[in-house]
């Protein structure tokens, strides 16, 4: 597989043939063709809100005539200090490793992918699924990372338009364990910029629309209690139920991050065994289908008995139909 990588760094172009792990400069003046897979790579611009780089690659086939839906997943590289490692192992979640890359190969539409870090030596901070650490940060490179992606799609659709696709203003979601995570809650708090939003993986936990159940409070990222707080934002529900959402479990997936510390404090794990169920599959994950259907979501949940912590053709085939019918109503 053939890609070109194009670096954009302030208003100079440079063209790379990826080979290997090797690049390859050659130069052009051409814009940008649909006839060959292509990855451009943004360096962090923190003028403009984003503190860290981002991949955009425009698929083969790409339709440039018309209008074209932004596909977005977040990266999910593990934890290491160093941010070469990051673009690194990004950069073939772009090109192959991720299912936002298969989906952006069949649905035709540019795909974007932050490099967002996640340290070895702050391992509590689970950046890569927005968890409430990560949402805690307050101040550095760190802090707001829900933003700083909003002024990374904001900054591709400059980008995009340079080489002739303009983009829709609201952006299709994936996502699959960690980044299913991120995608998930990113979706609640910023329901306006999303058309659909697919996320899988996400340890029967997806983010609740609610702030309380009985006397407990479902604080950030069990629930809305504390959002307004940590994030400065109101939950705006109205724009949150007409997001159409695709959420799936393997039926054999054993992952559960809430019995881990760095995605759930023992504070919020003991109020998720109260509250939401101890037995990941199918006790909680029904409960939480429950609590979208009650707020008139537009949710659907799905379980895959035959598979587990992982996609299958199967998946594939749901999520691209998920998201054709997104493509085809607008």
């Amino acid at each position: 597989m053939g890609f070109h990588l194009l670096l954009r760094k302030g208003f100079t172009l440079v063209f790379f043939f990826y080979i290997g792990y090797g690049y390859c400069g050659v130069s052009i003046k051409d814009t940008v063709s649909i006839l060959r897979d292509t990855v451009i790579k943004i360096e962090a611009r923190p003028d403009l809100g984003f503190n860290y780089p981002y991949f955009i690659r425009i698929p083969k086939g790409l339709q440039i005539e018309k209008k074209q839906f932004l596909l977005v997943e977040t990266n999910n590289s593990g934890n290491n200090d160093s941010l070469s490692y990051h673009e690194r192992e990004t950069y073939l979640e772009v090109i192959k490793n991720s299912l936002g890359s298969s989906l952006c190969k069949k649905l035709k539409v540019p795909f974007l992918v932050p490099v967002f870090p996640r340290p070895l030596q702050q391992w509590k901070y689970y950046t890569h699924a927005l968890d409430r650490d990560a949402a805690l940060i307050n101040e550095g490179e760190m802090k707001r990372l829900d933003l700083q992606l909003i002024a990374m799609i904001k900054n591709a659709a400059i980008q995009l338009k340079a080489q002739g696709i303009i983009i829709e203003e609201k952006i299709l979601m994936n996502g699959f364990s960690a980044s299913g995570t991120f995608a998930n809650r990113f979706t609640l708090l910023h329901p306006n910029l999303v058309a659909g939003v697919a996320c899988g993986g996400i340890n029967a936990i997806p983010i609740s629309p609610i702030a309380k159940i009985g006397s407990d409070n479902l604080i950030y990222p069990l629930g809305i209690y504390d959002l307004e707080k940590i994030f400065d934002l109101r939950f705006n529900s109205v724009s949150y139920k007409k997001v159409p959402q695709y959420i799936y479990m393997g039926g054999k997936d054993s992952n559960d991050a809430v019995l881990f510390d760095d995605a759930y404090s023992k504070k919020e794990r003991k109020l998720v065994f109260k509250r939401l169920g101890k037995v990941m599959l199918p006790d909680r994950f029904r409960k939480i289908e429950s609590i979208y259907k009650d707020f008139n979501t537009s949710a659907v949940f799905k379980l895959y008995p035959n598979i587990g912590h992982e996609t299958d053709m199967e998946v594939f085939t749901d999520v691209v139909k998920f998201f054709s019918e997104i493509m085809q109503s607008h």
